[in-house]
């Protein structure tokens, strides 16, 4: 959230965070990870309550009694929640690049890696350079065909997809690829209508990094930890097929462990 609050300041959203946490708790979390914005104590946990994701799993009388199922609420002008985003595990939690992504149309500031691929210019990028635990990332790739050229979309028959794989990584959860809605293109030689994508396409696909136990192993001596896939496309133009093409993929994140240091006591009953 810090990484992005120019960003949330500059879309013109307030941002604020409450937690179960006493007020000299979060003061000396804020003066250690330099936080900028408001963080709010709520000591009995009675917003938390009042917005019904107490986390009645934990006994009570335990330190952490009290904590929320974590999530984020998106609120208008007149306190209508307009989106949230809660996960199963409470371990897991959305960045804020990638809502300011979803929800606004901004542009992650994650630098983009070019590859050189045939009749098609690709390039990859994320919602973060700097990867925790349990965050929520985006990878993007982005495809650039010339005028006249076109590949084919997931679902077409007789013809070869588009088709992004990712290596299995015992560091993250990899969901599917999102593919944008694709044009329809009539084949006058074969009077035949096929989906596909022409100009720009951007496709995504959200990963989750697991537990520092299996990620630790593959960072490597200078914090990085790489996720691998393949790309496979077949362009055409208007007068032939090229041959298809599988080109390699790669993204590399400055991976950070969790800050588990904790100050004072918690003032819950």
């Amino acid at each position: 959230m810090q990484q992005n609050y120019n960003k949330i300041q500059a879309a013109g959203l307030s941002l604020v965070a409450i937690s179960y946490d006493s007020p000299a708790i979060l003061k000396t979390f804020a003066a250690r990870k330099n936080i900028t914005f408001p963080l709010l104590s709520d000591p009995e946990s009675k917003a938390i309550r009042d917005y019904g994701i107490l986390n009645d799993s934990v006994q009570q009388g335990s330190p952490q009694y009290g904590i929320p199922y974590p999530g984020i609420y998106f609120l208008d002008n007149h306190g209508i929640v307009k989106a949230k985003y809660f996960e199963d595990d409470f371990r897991e939690r959305q960045t804020a690049a990638v809502i300011l992504m979803r929800e606004f149309g901004i542009e992650p500031t994650a630098k983009h890696s070019s590859i050189t691929a045939k009749h098609v210019s690709l390039s990859t990028s994320a919602s973060t350079e700097t990867a925790h635990m349990g965050q929520h990332i985006s990878l993007l790739l982005d495809i650039n065909l010339p005028p006249r050229v076109h590949v084919y979309a997931p679902g077409v028959q007789g013809y070869i997809p588009i088709d992004w794989q990712q290596t299995d990584s015992p560091a993250a959860k990899i969901a599917a690829p999102h593919f944008p809605a694709a044009q329809t293109l009539f084949l006058e030689a074969i009077k035949e209508k096929v989906p596909v994508y022409e100009g720009h396409i951007r496709l995504t696909r959200e990963v989750v990094f697991t537990n520092d136990k299996d990620i630790a192993p593959l960072v490597d001596k200078d914090g990085n930890l790489t996720l691998q896939g393949t790309f496979r496309y077949q362009a055409c133009d208007d007068e032939k097929c090229f041959l298809p093409e599988t080109v390699p993929l790669t993204w590399t994140f400055h991976f950070e462990p969790l800050d588990r240091i904790r100050a004072g006591t918690h003032s819950n009953p």
